[in-house]
C-alpha cells in the first residue's frame, strides 16, 4: 500500500525524525563523514552516495542512461559560487566587483577546491573506476561540489549556506592568504605584455585522449615565440599552466 505524504504533515515530520534517529547509528562511512566534517546527520543517504560517485564508474540505470555526481557537481557549483559572492560582498564592503570577482574566483577555482578536498579526506570515499588513474585531476574537487549539491538537495539554501561559511569557510579557508596570493598568471603575463609592448597569444597545439579524458595542450607565444605549455582538461585552465611556467622563465630571467 502506498502512503502520500502532504508537505509538512504530522506523518513526513515523523519519518525525517526517524530517518534522522537511524543515521545517528549508522557505521555508513559517508553518513559518519558528513557529520563529523560538515557537522549533521543526512535526511536523504542517497544523495550523499551519489555525490562520491564519480562518472568514470558511472552506474547504468536504463539503456544508454547513467548516473554519477555530475549534475550534484553542476548544482553545487552555482550554490557554491552564490554562497561565497554573497560573503565576500559583505565582507569586502568598500572593494569593487574585480577584486570581489578575483577573490571569489581563487577561492572556488579547481586548484584550490581539490587541495580542500583533500585536506577534508573526500578523495578516500569517491568511487571511481580503478582504470582511471589520473586521468582526472580535478575529481577531489569536483566531488567536493557534488556534496554541496547534495547539501543543497536535502537539507535547502539557507541550511547550505550556513555549513558552507561556519563549517568551511571559517575552518579551512584563510581569506587573507588568498586576497594576498596571485594566482592568475595569464593576466601577470598579459599586464606585462602590455608594459613592455610585447604581443601574447595562445595557440592549442594538440589534443589528448577522447571525450571526459580528453585534455588541450596549449602553447603561449610572446612575440611568436613559444615561452611556455600546458596541459589540461579544459583550454582556460591549459593556458593557465602555460602562463604560470612562462612567467616563472620571466622572472628568472630577471624581468
Amino acid at each position: 500500500m502506498s502512503v502520500l505524504y502532504l508537505k509538512n504533515s504530522p506523518n513526513k515530520i515523523l519519518v525525517g525524525i526517524i530517518s534522522s534517529i537511524k543515521c545517528r547509528f549508522s557505521d555508513d562511512p559517508v553518513v559518519q563523514f558528513i557529520k563529523n566534517i560538515f557537522g549533521f546527520y543526512p535526511t536523504n543517504n542517497s544523495l550523499y552516495k551519489l555525490a562520491f560517485l564519480h562518472r568514470s564508474a558511472a552506474v547504468e540505470v536504463k539503456k544508454e542512461v547513467k548516473i554519477s555526481n555530475e549534475r550534484l557537481e553542476y548544482l553545487g557549483d552555482s550554490v557554491l559560487s552564490t554562497v561565497i559572492a554573497d560573503y565576500l560582498f559583505k565582507r569586502f564592503p568598500y572593494n569593487d566587483e574585480g577584486f570581489l570577482t578575483e577573490m571569489r574566483s581563487k577561492i572556488v577555482s579547481r586548484k584550490n577546491l581539490n587541495q580542500l578536498s583533500q585536506k577534508l579526506g573526500i578523495d578516500k570515499l569517491i568511487l571511481k573506476s580503478s582504470e582511471s588513474g589520473n586521468l582526472y585531476r580535478s575529481i577531489s574537487g569536483d566531488a567536493f561540489e557534488a556534496l554541496i549539491g547534495a547539501i543543497y538537495m536535502d537539507k535547502g539554501y539557507d541550511f547550505t549556506r550556513k555549513v558552507i561559511i561556519n563549517r568551511i569557510v571559517k575552518n579551512h579557508i584563510d581569506i587573507e592568504f588568498i586576497e594576498k596570493a596571485d594566482w592568475n598568471f595569464k593576466s601577470k603575463i598579459i599586464d606585462w605584455a602590455q608594459r613592455e609592448k610585447k604581443t601574447v597569444g595562445f595557440n592549442v597545439v594538440e589534443l589528448i585522449g577522447r571525450g571526459y579524458s580528453k585534455q588541450y595542450v596549449v602553447d603561449i607565444l610572446i612575440d611568436n615565440v613559444v615561452s611556455g605549455r600546458g596541459q589540461d582538461y579544459s583550454i582556460k585552465a591549459a593556458e593557465q599552466q602555460a602562463s604560470e611556467n612562462a612567467y616563472k622563465k620571466l622572472v628568472s630571467n630577471g624581468i
